[in-house]
Protein backbone atom coordinates (compact mmCIF):
# COMPACT_ATOMS: atom_id res chain seq x y z
CA UNK A 1 0.00 0.00 0.00
CA UNK A 2 1.52 3.29 -0.84
CA UNK A 3 2.78 5.54 1.89
CA UNK A 4 0.55 8.37 1.58
CA UNK A 5 -2.57 6.59 1.30
CA UNK A 6 -1.32 4.18 4.29
CA UNK A 7 -1.24 7.70 5.93
CA UNK A 8 -5.11 8.46 5.46
CA UNK A 9 -6.05 5.06 6.40
CA UNK A 10 -5.23 6.05 10.00
CA UNK A 11 -3.64 8.56 12.14
CA UNK A 12 -0.47 9.84 9.86
CA UNK A 13 1.68 10.85 13.46
CA UNK A 14 0.93 6.93 14.77
CA UNK A 15 2.28 5.77 11.70
CA UNK A 16 5.12 8.10 10.98
CA UNK A 17 6.50 7.20 14.73
CA UNK A 18 5.98 3.78 14.21
CA UNK A 19 7.32 2.72 10.95
CA UNK A 20 11.01 1.62 11.28
CA UNK A 21 13.79 3.63 10.19
CA UNK A 22 14.63 1.63 7.20
CA UNK A 23 11.18 2.18 5.80
CA UNK A 24 12.25 5.64 5.28
CA UNK A 25 16.09 5.62 3.92
CA UNK A 26 15.19 7.29 0.53
CA UNK A 27 17.68 8.25 -1.80
CA UNK A 28 18.47 12.28 -1.16
CA UNK A 29 16.82 14.92 -3.35
CA UNK A 30 17.24 15.91 -6.96
CA UNK A 31 19.36 18.73 -7.41
CA UNK A 32 16.15 20.57 -8.81
CA UNK A 33 14.28 20.18 -5.89
CA UNK A 34 17.10 21.10 -3.65
CA UNK A 35 17.82 24.38 -5.67
CA UNK A 36 14.12 25.08 -5.98
CA UNK A 37 12.81 28.10 -3.95
CA UNK A 38 11.27 27.63 -0.59
CA UNK A 39 7.02 28.67 -1.18
CA UNK A 40 6.43 31.51 0.77
CA UNK A 41 4.21 30.85 4.18
CA UNK A 42 0.82 31.73 3.13
CA UNK A 43 0.88 29.70 -0.26
CA UNK A 44 -2.22 27.00 -0.13
CA UNK A 45 -1.25 23.43 -0.40
CA UNK A 46 -4.10 21.53 0.36
CA UNK A 47 -7.73 22.25 1.42
CA UNK A 48 -10.05 20.21 3.08
CA UNK A 49 -13.77 21.54 2.78
CA UNK A 50 -12.53 24.56 1.98
CA UNK A 51 -10.57 25.36 4.71
CA UNK A 52 -6.80 26.03 3.29
CA UNK A 53 -3.66 24.40 4.80
CA UNK A 54 -1.03 26.66 4.06
CA UNK A 55 3.12 26.21 3.74
CA UNK A 56 3.69 28.36 7.09
CA UNK A 57 1.12 25.17 8.46
CA UNK A 58 3.83 22.91 7.12
CA UNK A 59 6.41 24.96 8.57
CA UNK A 60 5.45 24.60 11.70
CA UNK A 61 4.45 20.83 11.90
CA UNK A 62 7.96 20.11 10.30
CA UNK A 63 8.93 21.70 13.90
CA UNK A 64 7.26 19.52 15.91
CA UNK A 65 10.21 16.88 17.11
CA UNK A 66 7.38 13.88 17.25
CA UNK A 67 7.33 14.41 13.01
CA UNK A 68 11.15 13.81 12.53
CA UNK A 69 11.91 12.08 9.40
CA UNK A 70 15.76 11.71 9.33
CA UNK A 71 17.34 10.57 5.98
CA UNK A 72 13.79 11.28 4.30
CA UNK A 73 14.49 13.82 1.44
CA UNK A 74 12.10 17.09 1.46
CA UNK A 75 10.20 16.24 -1.22
CA UNK A 76 8.62 13.12 0.24
CA UNK A 77 8.52 14.58 3.85
CA UNK A 78 6.44 17.48 2.11
CA UNK A 79 3.85 14.61 1.13
CA UNK A 80 4.00 13.16 4.43
CA UNK A 81 3.24 16.25 6.27
CA UNK A 82 0.74 17.12 3.64
CA UNK A 83 -1.11 14.28 4.46
CA UNK A 84 -0.39 14.97 8.29
CA UNK A 85 -2.12 17.84 8.03
CA UNK A 86 -4.86 16.84 6.06
CA UNK A 87 -5.95 14.08 8.58
CA UNK A 88 -5.41 16.79 11.41
CA UNK A 89 -7.33 19.19 10.06
CA UNK A 90 -10.22 16.13 8.88
CA UNK A 91 -10.35 15.21 12.76
CA UNK A 92 -10.71 19.17 13.96
CA UNK A 93 -13.32 19.55 11.97
CA UNK A 94 -15.12 16.73 13.25
CA UNK A 95 -14.30 17.74 16.53
CA UNK A 96 -15.70 21.12 16.34
CA UNK A 97 -18.97 19.94 14.97
CA UNK A 98 -18.95 17.37 17.83
CA UNK A 99 -18.42 20.58 19.82
CA UNK A 100 -15.34 19.70 21.60
CA UNK A 101 -14.07 22.81 21.89
CA UNK A 102 -16.98 24.12 24.12
CA UNK A 103 -16.33 21.07 26.92
CA UNK A 104 -14.93 23.06 30.10
CA UNK A 105 -11.80 20.51 30.16
CA UNK A 106 -10.90 21.31 26.68
CA UNK A 107 -10.89 24.63 27.25
CA UNK A 108 -8.24 24.44 30.48
CA UNK A 109 -6.57 22.18 27.96
CA UNK A 110 -6.20 24.88 25.29
CA UNK A 111 -5.10 27.63 28.00
CA UNK A 112 -2.66 25.41 29.74
CA UNK A 113 -0.84 25.00 26.07
CA UNK A 114 -1.25 28.11 24.83
CA UNK A 115 0.71 29.85 27.94
CA UNK A 116 3.21 26.77 27.15
CA UNK A 117 3.63 27.63 24.16
CA UNK A 118 3.74 31.55 24.65
CA UNK A 119 6.19 30.44 27.51
CA UNK A 120 8.25 28.45 25.00
CA UNK A 121 8.77 30.76 22.21
CA UNK A 122 9.22 34.11 24.45
CA UNK A 123 12.15 31.43 26.06
CA UNK A 124 13.85 30.48 22.86
CA UNK A 125 14.04 34.20 21.70
CA UNK A 126 15.38 35.54 24.77
CA UNK A 127 18.04 33.09 25.50
CA UNK A 128 19.34 33.24 21.84
CA UNK A 129 20.24 36.49 23.05
CA UNK A 130 22.38 35.29 25.69
CA UNK A 131 23.96 32.46 23.42
CA UNK A 132 25.53 34.30 21.25
CA UNK A 133 29.13 33.56 19.79
CA UNK A 134 31.11 35.74 22.10
CA UNK A 135 29.66 34.83 24.87
CA UNK A 136 30.48 31.14 24.20
CA UNK A 137 33.84 32.05 23.46
CA UNK A 138 34.11 33.82 27.08
CA UNK A 139 33.14 31.27 28.65
CA UNK A 140 34.58 28.53 27.03
CA UNK A 141 37.98 30.54 27.89
CA UNK A 142 36.95 31.27 31.40
CA UNK A 143 36.47 27.44 32.27
CA UNK A 144 39.45 26.43 30.67
CA UNK A 145 41.48 28.98 32.06
CA UNK A 146 40.27 27.65 35.65
CA UNK A 147 40.72 23.83 34.58
CA UNK A 148 43.48 21.93 36.83
CA UNK A 149 45.92 19.78 34.34
CA UNK A 150 44.76 15.89 34.86
CA UNK A 151 46.87 13.05 34.61
CA UNK A 152 46.01 10.18 32.68
CA UNK A 153 46.93 6.57 32.78
CA UNK A 154 46.57 3.66 29.90
CA UNK A 155 46.33 0.73 31.05
CA UNK A 156 45.80 -2.90 30.90
CA UNK A 157 44.74 -5.58 34.20
CA UNK A 158 43.80 -9.08 34.32
CA UNK A 159 41.01 -9.66 37.35
CA UNK A 160 41.11 -12.67 39.21
CA UNK A 161 39.85 -14.67 42.02
CA UNK A 162 42.50 -14.85 44.14
CA UNK A 163 46.31 -13.36 45.23
CA UNK A 164 47.59 -17.11 44.21
CA UNK A 165 46.22 -17.06 40.51
CA UNK A 166 47.47 -13.38 40.60
CA UNK A 167 51.02 -13.98 41.59
CA UNK A 168 51.11 -16.95 38.42
CA UNK A 169 49.71 -14.50 36.58
CA UNK A 170 52.33 -11.64 37.19
CA UNK A 171 54.96 -14.11 36.67
CA UNK A 172 54.13 -15.57 33.66
CA UNK A 173 54.18 -12.17 31.97
CA UNK A 174 57.22 -10.46 33.71
CA UNK A 175 59.02 -13.80 31.77
CA UNK A 176 57.75 -12.59 28.69
CA UNK A 177 54.40 -13.70 27.80
CA UNK A 178 51.84 -11.43 26.12
CA UNK A 179 49.66 -9.50 28.64
CA UNK A 180 46.80 -9.73 26.06
CA UNK A 181 46.73 -13.14 25.51
CA UNK A 182 47.05 -14.00 28.98
CA UNK A 183 43.86 -11.10 29.79
CA UNK A 184 41.70 -13.24 27.56
CA UNK A 185 42.43 -16.69 28.53
CA UNK A 186 42.68 -15.78 32.25
CA UNK A 187 40.40 -12.30 33.36
CA UNK A 188 37.19 -12.50 35.27
CA UNK A 189 36.98 -9.09 33.83
CA UNK A 190 34.61 -9.51 30.97
CA UNK A 191 34.35 -5.58 30.02
CA UNK A 192 37.75 -5.86 28.98
CA UNK A 193 39.16 -9.81 28.47
CA UNK A 194 38.02 -9.49 25.07
CA UNK A 195 40.17 -6.29 24.69
CA UNK A 196 43.37 -7.90 26.28
CA UNK A 197 42.73 -6.14 29.58
CA UNK A 198 42.65 -2.64 27.66
CA UNK A 199 41.06 -0.23 29.80
CA UNK A 200 41.98 2.76 27.94
CA UNK A 201 42.24 6.29 29.20
CA UNK A 202 41.18 7.25 32.72
CA UNK A 203 41.98 9.65 35.45
CA UNK A 204 42.70 8.72 39.35
CA UNK A 205 39.59 9.64 40.53
CA UNK A 206 37.85 7.15 38.13
CA UNK A 207 39.26 3.91 39.87
CA UNK A 208 39.07 2.57 43.48
CA UNK A 209 41.85 3.47 45.45
CA UNK A 210 44.06 0.78 45.73
CA UNK A 211 43.92 0.00 41.91
CA UNK A 212 44.39 3.85 41.05
CA UNK A 213 47.66 4.45 43.22
CA UNK A 214 49.43 1.17 41.62
CA UNK A 215 48.82 1.93 38.37
CA UNK A 216 49.45 6.16 38.64
CA UNK A 217 52.96 4.83 40.64
CA UNK A 218 53.74 1.93 38.04
CA UNK A 219 56.58 3.65 35.41
CA UNK A 220 55.42 3.00 31.95
CA UNK A 221 55.59 -0.46 29.98
CA UNK A 222 56.07 -2.27 34.28
CA UNK A 223 53.75 -5.04 35.32
CA UNK A 224 52.64 -5.08 38.87
CA UNK A 225 52.13 -7.52 41.44
CA UNK A 226 49.16 -8.63 42.52
CA UNK A 227 46.66 -5.72 43.73
CA UNK A 228 43.70 -5.92 45.84
CA UNK A 229 40.32 -4.45 46.00
CA UNK A 230 36.78 -4.93 46.70
CA UNK A 231 36.45 -7.04 43.05
CA UNK A 232 39.40 -9.33 43.75
CA UNK A 233 42.98 -9.57 42.46
CA UNK A 234 44.37 -7.34 39.49
CA UNK A 235 47.61 -7.49 37.70
CA UNK A 236 48.49 -4.31 36.28
CA UNK A 237 50.09 -3.17 32.45
CA UNK A 238 50.71 0.67 32.46
CA UNK A 239 51.06 1.35 28.48
CA UNK A 240 51.29 5.26 28.54
CA UNK A 241 50.86 8.28 31.19
CA UNK A 242 50.03 11.47 29.92
CA UNK A 243 48.50 15.23 30.82
CA UNK A 244 44.85 14.88 29.62
CA UNK A 245 44.44 17.21 26.82
CA UNK A 246 41.81 19.66 27.14
CA UNK A 247 38.92 19.85 24.50
CA UNK A 248 38.77 22.23 22.16
CA UNK A 249 36.63 25.41 21.65
CA UNK A 250 34.61 23.65 18.95
CA UNK A 251 34.34 20.55 20.12
CA UNK A 252 32.52 22.37 23.38
CA UNK A 253 30.38 24.56 21.43
CA UNK A 254 27.32 22.70 21.92
CA UNK A 255 27.56 22.03 25.33
CA UNK A 256 28.43 25.47 26.16
CA UNK A 257 25.76 27.13 24.18
CA UNK A 258 23.07 24.22 25.73
CA UNK A 259 24.75 26.05 29.34
CA UNK A 260 24.38 29.38 27.93
CA UNK A 261 20.57 28.83 26.83
CA UNK A 262 19.30 26.93 30.34
CA UNK A 263 21.15 29.41 32.33
CA UNK A 264 19.49 32.21 30.44
CA UNK A 265 15.85 30.67 30.36
CA UNK A 266 16.37 30.02 34.23
CA UNK A 267 17.64 33.71 35.23
CA UNK A 268 15.07 35.19 33.00
CA UNK A 269 12.01 33.04 35.00
CA UNK A 270 13.78 33.69 38.25
CA UNK A 271 13.61 37.14 37.34
CA UNK A 272 9.98 37.17 36.30
CA UNK A 273 8.98 35.60 39.35
CA UNK A 274 10.55 38.40 41.22
CA UNK A 275 8.54 41.21 39.62
CA UNK A 276 5.42 39.34 39.80
CA UNK A 277 2.49 39.06 42.30
CA UNK A 278 2.15 35.72 43.36
CA UNK A 279 -0.30 34.60 45.15
CA UNK A 280 -0.83 30.92 46.75
CA UNK A 281 -4.56 29.65 47.84
CA UNK A 282 -3.50 26.63 48.34
CA UNK A 283 -1.70 26.68 51.47
CA UNK A 284 -1.71 23.48 53.39
CA UNK A 285 -3.84 23.17 56.51
CA UNK A 286 -1.74 23.81 59.53
CA UNK A 287 -0.36 20.43 60.95
CA UNK A 288 -1.73 19.25 64.24
CA UNK A 289 0.14 19.51 67.52
CA UNK A 290 0.69 16.10 68.62
CA UNK A 291 -1.57 14.51 71.84
CA UNK A 292 -0.40 14.86 75.09
CA UNK A 293 1.59 12.30 76.35
CA UNK A 294 0.10 9.88 78.69
CA UNK A 295 1.73 8.91 81.82
CA UNK A 296 2.28 5.00 82.57
CA UNK A 297 0.87 3.76 85.75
Amino acid sequence: MPISRTLRCASALALVLSLPAAAWAQSTATPAAQSAPAPAPETVVAKVNGAPITQGDLNVAGEDPALSLPGVDEAQKKNLLVDYMIDLKVGAQAAEAAKIGEMPEFKRKLAYFRDKLLLDEYLDREAKKAATPEAARALYDQTVKAMKPEEEVHARHILVDNEGDAKKISERIKGGEDFAKVAAEMSKDPGSKTEGGDLGWFTKERMVAPFAEAAFKLPVGQVSDPVKTQFGWHVIKVEEKRTKPIPGFEEMREQVDQYLTRKAQQDLILKLREGAKVERTDAAPPVAPPPPETKKP
